[in-house]
């Protein structure tokens, strides 16, 4: 099978049809395993929130705003939520199938968007935030027939380009606070000296890996595994600067824009829903958003390094820690949930695909 001018040479020559078809039943059998657990730890995650805020007297008071949350608050930030992963979904296809490979070989049409909302449903069950879901994307990918070695380039391309956006919405209003053009906390700390170290980070990475290429050319590397790596890591990040300056890329930078600010939109809406009293600016949010998330890297299981992470950040802000306990929960289970679902219906759906496409074939 040729994918992006690569080509994958099978041990025997399988019926026509037959291929494309054995590696979508592999890949679905492999998501439906992962979409099943996630439910699992969904339903594991709510179990421990409930136990901990009845159990901690001293989180009593998040209990309550939680049982008192605004109903149509929840189901608008279910909403945003929604628009937030479709957002992925556009990033995720304008970069990794660009060119509808996934389509081909009679698999039907939007292929790549299902397998970009099994990506999101089976990310909820690996802890490591967005790198999680990487991994499950990557596996997904291989199943399918895709080379590893364009897997590669394609995912952290996107993940590049998640981090970079998420690097410019921490400078652009980091200095807007800094500066006191949008309301929130003037601490320097908090303010100024995040969207510096974002931007001392984006250049570092620039730097870097022009650097490395140059050196993986000039000096080749004695293990090729390392300069394969290297070699992969510099194309992603100088084809994620290439996205965010060339106009016609433009959608996949749109929908990185629109998975970062309507998923902060959630979070905002979970502090409404919840009737917290003051309210945190949305530039605080944003900010806290971004610094907290780091602790979703964190192997912990349902969450709990994102959750622990935002809350501390939302107290070094100033929200007071029942109110931002409260909501940053909210705003994780509508975060699973989801996920989840989509991630079930874009398996159900892939099996339709899957039992027309062997009818027909047959």
């Amino acid at each position: 099978m040729m994918l992006d001018g690569q080509t994958e040479v099978a041990p025997g020559p399988p019926p026509d049809g037959a291929a494309p078809a054995h590696h979508t039943r592999r890949a679905l059998g492999y998501a439906k395993g992962l979409l099943q657990k996630s439910a699992l730890r969904l339903v594991a995650y709510l179990l421990i929130a409930y136990l901990v805020l009845k159990l901690i007297p001293a989180l009593e008071e998040a209990f309550s705003s939680l049982q008192h949350a605004s109903l149509p608050w929840v189901l608008g930030a279910l909403a945003l939520e929604t628009v937030s992963e479709m957002g992925f979904v556009v990033s995720w296809s304008a970069i990794v199938d660009p060119q509808n490979l996934l389509t081909a070989e009679g698999r039907g049409k939007r292929m790549d968007t299902r397998v970009a909302w099994a990506q999101l449903g089976g990310g909820t069950l690996i802890p490591g935030g967005s790198y999680g879901g990487l991994g499950v994307g990557a596996w997904l990918l291989h199943r399918l027939g895709m080379p590893s070695k364009l897997i590669g380039e394609r995912e952290f391309n996107l993940s590049f380009l998640n981090t970079a956006v998420d690097g410019l919405a921490l400078v652009i209003f980091g200095l807007a606070l800094a500066s006191g053009i949008l309301p929130g906390s003037r601490n320097l700390l908090l303010t100024l000296l995040p969207a510096a170290v974002a931007a001392g980070a984006i250049a570092a990475a620039l730097l870097i890996a022009n650097r490395a290429a140059r050196h993986v050319e000039r000096r080749p590397v004695k293990h090729a595994r390392v300069a394969v790596a290297i070699d992969t890591l510099a194309k992603a990040v100088e084809d994620t600067q290439q996205l965010l300056f060339h106009r016609g890329r433009y959608r996949a930078v749109l929908g990185a824009f629109v998975y970062l600010m309507f998923d902060v939109l959630v979070l905002w809406s979970a502090f409404i829903a919840v009737h917290a009293h003051p309210m945190p600016s949305f530039a605080v949010v944003v900010m806290a958003y971004i610094i907290g998330a780091l602790g979703g890297s964190i192997p912990l299981p349902a969450g709990i390094g994102t959750i622990g992470g935002m809350v501390g950040a939302f107290i070094l802000y100033g929200v007071n820690h029942d109110a931002a306990f409260a909501a940053v929960l909210l705003y994780q289970a509508i975060g699973l949930l989801v996920p989840l679902v989509g991630g079930g219906i874009a398996y159900a759906v892939l099996r339709v695909d899957l039992r027309r496409t062997s009818d027909a074939r047959a």
